[in-house]
Order: structure tokens, then C-alpha cells, then sequence
């Protein structure tokens, strides 16, 4: 799965999980941009690990701040290419 496949995956669940319907960029942060409170980036964490098959932890979570940040993480526990 490349990191193009995975912000498509990450932009879907935001669409059916959150509502959200703008473009989701890699540069956007989750909490200012996104507008995510804490409940808003619980659902997302849950429903991204249940989308990818994924299990996010304490560490990983703290490192998230932007759209590439979560990319990169899921990238990273997939073994992602490119």
C-alpha cells in the first residue's frame, strides 16, 4: 500500500466517520486545521485502526500532530511503500 493509498484511506474515514468534506492535505494539522476535539480524534484513531488493521499506541499517538504525521505512522506499521 503506498502513502497515496493511505491519505485515501485516512480522507474516507474522515468523510463517513467524522463528516468532514473538504480536501484532507498532508500538511494539515488535526487539532487547528481539522478542528478535531478529543472525541473527534479518539473516533479517528479507532476507526483508522479498524479501517487499516492497525493498532496505534500511547507513543504513536503522541507523535501525531498532522495529516502526514498519521500517514506516516499507518506507512510505517504497514511496511508502505513510497
Amino acid at each position: 500500500m503506498t502513502r497515496d493509498e493511505i491519505l485515501a484511506g485516512v480522507a474516507a474515514v474522515a468523510r463517513e466517520h467524522l463528516a468532514y468534506d473538504g480536501e484532507l492535505r498532508l500538511d494539515q494539522r488535526l487539532v487547528e486545521d481539522l478542528t478535531l476535539d478529543s472525541i473527534r480524534l479518539l473516533t479517528l484513531a479507532a476507526e483508522v485502526e479498524n479501517r487499516f488493521r492497525v493498532t496505534l499506541d500511547a507513543t504513536d499517538e503522541a507523535g501525531i500532530e498532522t495529516v502526514a504525521d498519521l500517514v506516516e505512522v499507518l506507512a510505517e506499521k504497514l511496511g508502505a511503500a513510497g
